[in-house]
């Protein structure tokens, strides 16, 4: 595959009613399009179906991330002038990435309040994309804090309103983090993963706190011009060990969603092999990588010219997913999101 490759030779048409707005109930009854990475034949099946195509032996890594309910709406000290915050990363105690609307008043300095004063802040300097740095100030715990007064930090493209803030997180998300939830993990409920444990499919886990740099649209013609954005891993010892395992005894590995392959791959690049890691990546993966921990993944439909549809392309090849989204598009699969399921096998 030449790497010259163009952004735009990841676009295709997609009709609007297509991006699914609220997600499907009960979670794995949502549709789910297999496709062979070899061949690039494509089967509809339902979620649920999913364990007819794992096999004793083989081992799911989940992204156990949970959302920060990261957008907060409050006032700026003196003025009462309204103001949005979307919370991106912690730098470390009460000091945040923030995004703030309206963005270019906000100056080194301002101070914030939200909650009626539950949380307030002030702004410490301008970083890079116009983000700010602030510190928050709270009394008792900020996370319950922000639980108590924070929504849910929904794509863009998403317009209706969440009735449940527990619908955008995954069943099985403990460790607080991401501004937007590792959506693959949608479509499993406790019962299908149940089921999944008693075939023999093993499970691990990794975290990856997924910033919104996942939604950052790719703006250069050449794919290799695009800067990645970075985010925060953990490999525990205990699911390096599973990986490893899997493979010597020749089960497959099966990463669930973009977050958990971008962390299985950035530590096998960075260590040689899979072993406990914690940092920071910003690996970006398009055709002509190579694969060195995935077998198949799990994932959803992704925004045409996104870093995530070039990452698909990697794993089953160029024209088997254009050709695949051409097929989705026709048979009206759900998108993004709240959308349908593609497993690459």
């Amino acid at each position: 595959m030449d790497i010259q490759m163009k952004t735009s030779d990841f676009y295709y048409e997609l009709p609007k009613e297509l991006i699914a707005q609220t997600p499907v109930e009960p979670r794995d009854q949502s549709r789910l399009m297999v496709l062979d990475r070899k061949t690039g034949e494509v089967t509809h099946r339902h979620f649920y179906d999913i364990i007819d195509y794992l096999n004793p032996g083989d081992c799911l890594i989940l992204n156990d991330s949970r959302v920060l309910p990261a957008r907060i709406y409050g006032i700026k000290e003196g003025t009462g002038a309204r103001v949005e915050f979307l919370l991106l990363t912690c730098r470390g105690g009460d000091v945040w990435e923030v995004l703030t609307k309206p963005g270019k008043r906000a100056k080194p300095g301002m101070r914030y309040e939200f909650g009626g004063g539950l949380l307030r802040c002030e702004i410490l300097e301008i970083i890079e994309d116009g983000k700010r740095l602030v510190r928050f100030e709270h009394e008792g715990n900020f996370y319950a804090a922000l639980d108590q007064i924070g929504q849910m930090p929904l794509p863009p493209y998403i317009t209706e309103k969440l009735k449940d803030k527990e619908r955008y997180q995954t069943v099985y998300s403990r460790e607080l983090g991401s501004a937007a939830a590792p959506t693959a993990g949608l479509h499993f409920t406790q019962q299908l993963l149940e089921r999944l444990k008693e075939k023999g499919i093993r499970i691990g886990f990794v975290t990856l706190h997924v910033g919104l740099g996942t939604f950052r649209p790719v703006n250069e013609e050449k794919i290799t011009d695009h800067k990645m954005h970075s985010e925060h891993y953990h490999l525990p010892a205990e699911t390096a060990e599973l990986i490893n395992r899997t493979k010597q005894e020749g089960g497959r590995v099966i990463a669930v969603g973009t977050t958990s392959c971008r962390t299985l791959e950035s530590v096998a690049a960075r260590e040689g092999e899979i072993r406990e890691s914690d940092g920071w990546t910003d690996i970006f993966i398009y055709p002509g990588f190579t694969f060195r921990v995935l077998d198949g993944l799990i994932t959803n439909f992704h925004l045409p010219e996104s870093t995530l549809i070039m990452l698909v392309s990697a794993l089953a090849g160029y024209d088997h997913i254009m050709n695949a989204y051409k097929i989705a598009v026709q048979e009206k699969y759900r998108f993004f999101s709240f959308g349908d399921a593609m497993l690459i096998i």
